[in-house]
């Protein structure tokens, strides 16, 4: 759950800088992109250290 919501989360950070880069208005700002980044990266590691976890009790 939490790999799916970090790759989600990623994919709309990459169309948001896309979106900026072919000079488009970009939809979120500098604040939804810091947001969105730091959402990517809390969920991946969450799920990292939760399979982390899974690998250790088997």
């Amino acid at each position: 759950m939490f790999l799916m919501l970090a790759a989600i989360s990623f994919a709309l950070f990459f169309a948001n800088v896309l979106f900026a880069s072919a000079g488009w208005a970009s939809p979120l700002g500098n604040l939804g992109e810091l947001g969105l980044l730091v959402v990517a990266t809390v969920c991946f590691v969450v799920a990292v250290l939760k399979a982390e976890k899974r690998a250790d009790q088997k």
